[in-house]
């Protein structure tokens, strides 16, 4: 009977260790790229900003970099193990959802653009242009690099 309840005990705490830990996150919560993640299995596009594409890399001091790949390491490192509150705009073109969404009250869109790793999507909002310029200004993230904005990457790629 040692054995039963030993098993028990462990079964237990397994299943106590992933309700609590951050990967239970993972079930519902999947960052997909800087700008896009799957929450509770809807696809969200953060509305109003663009990131660098995942397979984008930018110049920095003749060195190139994944800023494709930073913009979504920002993203997740800002998330944390938070589950992201979403306001829904609407869904584009191809059916995703396009939504501002928070962590701890804070925009994540706002985040990534001050923080120059997103533009202001002025295609689609203008919602984000002082965060943009204040990137530039202060020389944030990819305004540090040569870079090709997102959309113009896209079109060629």
């Amino acid at each position: 009977m040692v054995y039963d309840f030993d098993m028990k005990k462990l079964l237990t705490i397994i299943v106590l260790g992933l309700l609590f830990s951050g990967n239970a996150y993972a079930n519902n919560l999947k960052v997909v790229d800087g700008d896009t993640i799957v929450l509770n299995g809807e696809k969200i596009r953060f509305s109003g900003i663009d990131t660098p594409e995942l397979k984008q890399t930018c110049l920095q001091d003749y060195q190139e970099v994944a800023c494709g790949m930073e913009a979504k390491k920002l993203l997740v490192k800002k998330i944390g193990n938070h589950t992201p509150k979403c306001i829904s705009e609407g869904k584009d073109v191809y059916k995703r959802t396009l939504a501002e969404c928070f962590v701890n009250g804070k925009s994540l869109s706002k985040f990534l653009v001050r923080n120059g790793y997103a533009f202001a999507y002025r295609k689609y909002s203008t919602k984000f242009i002082e965060d943009e310029d204040f990137a530039k200004a202060n020389k944030l993230g990819m305004w540090t690099m040569k870079f090709q904005y997102p959309w113009e990457f896209r079109k060629v790629s």
